[in-house]
């Protein structure tokens, strides 16, 4: 008896139809923003956010979670990594619209200034990215 016809077949591999493609571009865009607005947090804990109670922390854990977040929205192909930085980017951008508007944790702050801009535009970015990849990929 041959052992060749007893061996289990390879499963055959998804068809392009079975698997949404993979929205690149916008991946890429999405990493690069969150990535962005992680370095922008960590220049601000470094340049004496690390001495507020609540917020100093904050920063330090928001830094951390982009360099994550940036790294599985290139290396995960799921969609969950979409859901990140499309919550990431909004809940970041919360924050600091409340800290410029009522206040956050005692820290009231001014839309002014070259990193509140570079990280609030990256933030809008990671949600527009990550929403449009997401629909690319996983809405048909």
């Amino acid at each position: 008896m041959d052992s060749s016809q007893d061996a289990v077949p390879p499963r055959p591999r998804p068809t392009p139809a079975a698997r949404p493609p993979v929205a690149r571009g916008w991946r890429l865009a999405a990493a690069l923003a969150v990535l962005v607005s992680a370095v922008v947090h960590v220049v601000l804990y470094v340049d004496g956010y690390d001495t507020i109670a609540v917020v100093g922390p904050l920063f330090l854990l928001n830094a951390v979670a982009g360099v994550a977040l940036a790294v599985l929205l290139l290396a995960w192909r799921h969609w969950l990594p979409l859901v990140g930085g499309i919550g990431f980017g909004g809940l970041t951008l919360l924050a600091f619209v409340l800290s410029t508007t009522v206040g956050f944790y005692g820290v009231n702050e001014t839309f002014a200034g070259t990193t509140e801009i570079v990280a609030a535009a990256a933030e809008v970015v990671a949600v527009v990215a990550s929403a449009v990849a997401l629909l690319r990929e996983y809405v048909r």
